[in-house]
Order: C-alpha cells, then sequence, then structure tokens
C-alpha cells in the first residue's frame, strides 16, 4: 500500500455530538475552508493505523471507540481508496502539526451546523461531506467497532461568498 496514496478521514464526535472541523486558508480557491482530520497512508499503514495517527497529529485527539463508515474511489483514473471513519469516545490534547499543517485551526461545531456548512460550499473535497452524512445517518450506537474490519480490504463561487456565518463551539 505504500506505493498508493490511500487514505482515511475521520468524523472525531465528542460526548456533546461536536464535530472536530480544522479549517485554512486556500488562495487557490480565493478563501477559507473547512475539512476533517484525515491523509495518506505511510508506510504500510492499515486504515485504522492511518485514521488514529492523523486524528491525533490534526486535532490532538484520541479515540476508543472506531466505527468504520466505509471508503471510496475519489477517481476511475487512480486505485486508491479513501477510507471514512466514525470516531468517539476521545481523549484531547494538543495538536501534533507538521510545518505544512501549521496554519491548520481546529474547531468543534454541532453536527447539524457541520452539515450545513457542507450545503453552503465550505468543503472542497467530497471526503468531508461524504463522512459526515454517513456520520449522521450511522444507525449504528455511537461506534461499537474497532476499525479492524476494513483492513481486509482495502474559483470561488457566490456560495461561498456569500455563506453566512456558522458558529464553532468554543473549546479554549
Amino acid at each position: 500500500m505504500a506505493n498508493t496514496p490511500h487514505a482515511s478521514v475521520i468524523v472525531a464526535r465528542d460526548a456533546q455530538g461536536h464535530i472536530a472541523l480544522l479549517s485554512s486558508h486556500f488562495p487557490q480557491h480565493g478563501g477559507e475552508y473547512l475539512f476533517l482530520p484525515g491523509g495518506r497512508f505511510e508506510n504500510d499503514e492499515t486504515p485504522l493505523e492511518c485514521a488514529q495517527r492523523e486524528l491525533l497529529e490534526e486535532a490532538g485527539v484520541t479515540s476508543a471507540r472506531w466505527e468504520p463508515l466505509g471508503s471510496f474511489t475519489p477517481t476511475l483514473a487512480s486505485p486508491a481508496r479513501v477510507h471514512l471513519f466514525l470516531a468517539e469516545d476521545l481523549t484531547l490534547g494538543p495538536q501534533q502539526l507538521t510545518p505544512s499543517e501549521a496554519d491548520f485551526k481546529l474547531t468543534w461545531w454541532p453536527m447539524h451546523e457541520a452539515l450545513a456548512a457542507v450545503q453552503l460550499g465550505q468543503f472542497l473535497l467530497p471526503a468531508g461531506p461524504l463522512a459526515l452524512f454517513l456520520a449522521a445517518s450511522s444507525t449504528a450506537p455511537q461506534g461499537t467497532g474497532t476499525g479492524n474490519e476494513m483492513e481486509q480490504n482495502n474559483t470561488q463561487n457566490d456560495a461561498v461568498r456569500s455563506r453566512p456565518t456558522l458558529t464553532p463551539v468554543d473549546r479554549t
């Protein structure tokens, strides 16, 4: 798997139902956008190992419960898979950002506002919105799996410019 850019994306949901969202400025797309913690596999990581590492690095969060939400191929031209997880029973700590991630800002949002942000065009990449919709519609009780199930296979538009202000939960 090391030669294929597989990735994991995580919906981290705290005990109050708030979702960890990251934001960063993307000048090539004309503004600041939201995204979920996640990233590419390193070396021979499994989808779950990648998810655990990325959640710790980007959000400073560890999770005792992992629920696989599914996986998809972002383009037919690539063999890469993006694995989606729901992480619950969280322990919060400091972010461990790399230099390329230094401007990532972590905020916590109620699920309904995170979903509204999707509809308002505040996400650039498809994995985040898909993972949010799957987590919101999950019938699994607050994360019942360990995540090991997935290890086997594995120009700014008007809507963005005019988006209303949504209020994340203040964690400071």
